[in-house]
């Protein structure tokens, strides 16, 4: 498969979270990526704004298709990754690294979300 890291959750449409204290990072999986193929535009809440889990927080496009971004948590965007604004094409070659999309402030723990094996398991499942 495509050796998603053991530290993050995933969810089932395809996002990661990485869990640091009362921070998670976010981003899409190499599976999304690779679903998408060459990742053109990356549209971003504000710093500020509330993201849900499960609900939509951004639009992601590509030469193959428009996906909507499902947050895997709730909380209170602090950070957004500025740099995918002139280089969205991060999130193909770095989805775990540079390529992050926002950082939350945790107003809870998610639930629900996937350990790498379960992913894995997941994507197995799923076709491109």
């Amino acid at each position: 498969m495509s050796g998603n890291p053991d530290n993050l959750l995933y969810s089932n449409s395809h996002e990661w979270a990485r869990i640091e204290g009362d921070v998670a990072t976010v981003g899409i999986t190499h599976f999304a990526q690779e679903a998408l193929c060459d990742i053109t535009y990356v549209e971003l809440p504000q710093v500020g704004d509330s993201v849900a889990q499960h609900s939509e927080f951004g639009s992601i496009e590509s030469v193959k298709a428009a996906s909507d971004l499902l947050s895997p948590v709730d909380g209170e965007v602090i950070e957004v990754n500025s740099a995918l604004e002139n280089t969205p094409e991060l999130c193909n070659s770095a989805p775990y690294a540079d390529g992050w999309l926002i950082r939350v402030k945790l107003s809870g723990q998610p639930e629900g979300l996937m350990d790498a094996a379960a992913y894995e398991e997941f994507c197995a499942t799923q076709s491109h």
